[in-house]
This record gives structure tokens, sequence and C-alpha cells, in this order.
């Protein structure tokens, strides 16, 4: 696999991550649900999945 191919692959896992993470949030009640967030979960999905792809490209 190529660089750029895992790179890519790396930043779409931190995306999921994080996504998962804050939709258990949202079940947990510890986010406002999916009416009030709407669009906001993926923005904030990206904005902290950021820094755990590049703590973990840098650990691989």
């Amino acid at each position: 696999m190529n660089i750029y191919r895992k790179d890519l692959w790396l930043l779409l896992s931190a995306f999921g991550i994080m996504f998962a993470i804050l939709s258990w949030m949202q079940e947990s009640s510890i986010l406002p649900g999916a009416e009030t967030m709407k669009y906001w979960k993926g923005i904030l999905a990206i904005i902290t999945g950021l820094p755990l792809y590049f703590f973990c490209r840098k650990s691989l």
C-alpha cells in the first residue's frame, strides 16, 4: 500500500472512530441528540479526528 492510501485510510479511520465515540456520547446523554446537533456532529468528528490522525500517524 502506498503512503497516500495509508494516510487516507488513517484519516478516514480517525473520523470514523471519533464519529462512533460522539454517537456513544449522544446515546449516553452526554451530548445533545441528533435533532439538536444535526451536522455539527460530523464537523466535531473531523475536528477531534485530526489530532487522533496525527497521533496515530506518527506512531506507525
